[in-house]
C-alpha cells in the first residue's frame, strides 16, 4: 500500500527528514511515534500531497505522491493535528459541505452521511452544532470528512491529542472498526504506549531519522535483550546465599536471554532461588530510552 524510499525533506540547513525507507502492507494499522519535531507531521504532509519532499520517492497503490498527486489524493483522507471545521453548521450540514465538493448527489450523501455518523458514534448529533461539540465529538467528526470519498489510506495525525481517557477509548475503538474495513491506517502519537494497544506495527522517528521499525513484539524482544534479569531471593537468604548467587552468575557474561542452565546452576548450588524472570517492559521507559539524544 505504501512504500517510501529514502524520503528526505530539508529546510535551509536544517533537515527536517533524513533518508526514510518503510513499507506498510494493505490493512496494515500502523503506529508513526516520535518526540516533537521528530519528522512526522512532515511525512504525513509529504504523503498527503500538501508538501514536496527535497529527495526521494512515496508511492501510495502505486501512484507516486510528487507525479500523481491527484490520484493520490484519491487514495488518501488526511485527518491533520490541527483543523478547522465551520462552527455554524450542523454535524450533519458539515459532512454535507465536503460530500458535495466530491459531487455526491443528495441521495447518497444522505445516505453517507448518516453512515459515517454511525460509524463515529454521533448519531446523536446529527442536529447538533458543530461549536457545541466537545473537542472528542469534533475530531470524530473531522475523521469522518477524511472518510468521505472511501479512501484506501488514512493519514492520522495525533488524533486523539487533548483527549479525555473515555474518548481515547472511542476513538481506538473506530480505528479498530476501520481496520476491520480493510482500512490502512497510518497514525501518529509522541505516545507509544497509546499506539502498541492498537498497531500492528510501529515506526519510531527520532530527528528525521528512523530509530525503529517493526512489530510491537520485534521492539519488545529488543528492548528486553537489553533488560537486567530480577533474580529474587528467599527471605531468609543471608549475605553469603547472594554472594553465591554472583560468583555463579559470571559464568554467564553478556548473556542475551533467560535460559534453564543459569536457573539450574543457581539451585545445584545451593542458592534458594524464589523469583527469577525479566520485568515486564515498560514501553514508556523503552520510548525515552530509544530517543534519549532528543533536545
Amino acid at each position: 500500500m505504501l512504500d517510501i524510499k529514502e524520503l528526505t525533506k530539508v529546510y535551509g540547513h536544517f533537515t527536517a527528514l533524513n533518508k526514510l525507507s518503510l513499507h506498510i502492507g494493505d490493512g496494515e494499522l500502523h503506529g508513526f511515534v516520535g518526540p516533537n519535531g521528530a519528522g512526522k507531521t512532515t511525512t504525513m504532509r509529504i504523503l498527503a500531497t500538501l508538501l514536496q519532499p527535497t529527495a526521494g520517492t512515496a508511492a501510495i497503490d502505486g501512484a507516486d505522491v510528487v507525479k500523481e498527486p491527484k490520484k493520490v489524493r484519491q487514495l488518501v483522507g488526511y485527518m491533520p493535528d490541527f483543523f478547522g471545521v465551520y462552527d455554524h453548521l450542523k454535524s450533519w450540514e458539515y459532512l454535507d459541505f465536503y460530500a458535495r465538493c466530491y459531487g455526491f448527489s443528495h441521495a447518497q450523501r444522505m445516505r453517507m452521511i448518516d453512515q459515517l455518523l454511525e460509524l463515529v458514534n454521533l448519531q446523536d448529533k446529527r442536529e447538533v452544532y458543530v461549536d457545541s461539540l466537545s473537542r472528542g465529538m469534533k475530531q470524530r467528526l473531522c475523521l469522518a470528512h477524511a472518510l468521505i470519498h472511501d479512501p484506501k489510506l488514512l493519514i492520522l495525525d495525533e488524533p486523539a491529542s487533548g483527549m479525555d481517557p473515555r474518548a481515547r477509548a472511542e476513538m481506538k475503538g473506530i480505528l479498530r472498526t476501520l481496520k476491520d474495513m480493510g482500512k490502512t491506517v497510518l497514525i501518529s502519537s509522541h505516545i507509544l504506549p497509546e499506539l502498541s494497544e492498537m498497531c500492528d506495527s510501529l515506526t519510531i522517528l527520532d530527528h528525521g531519522s528512523l530509530v525503529f521499525s517493526g512489530t510491537v513484539e520485534a521492539l519488545s524482544r529488543k528492548m528486553r535483550g537489553q533488560a537486567a534479569v530480577e533474580i529474587r531471593l528467599l527471605p531468609q537468604s543471608d549475605d553469603s546465599m547472594l554472594q553465591s548467587a554472583a560468583e555463579q552468575l559470571k559464568q554467564f557474561p553478556g548473556v542475551t536471554g533467560i535460559t534453564r542452565g543459569m536457573l539450574a546452576l543457581l539451585l545445584r548450588a545451593g542458592v534458594p532461588v524464589m523469583d527469577f524472570h525479566r520485568p515486564p517492559i515498560n514501553l514508556e521507559k523503552v520510548f525515552m530510552e530509544v530517543t534519549r539524544n532528543d533536545g
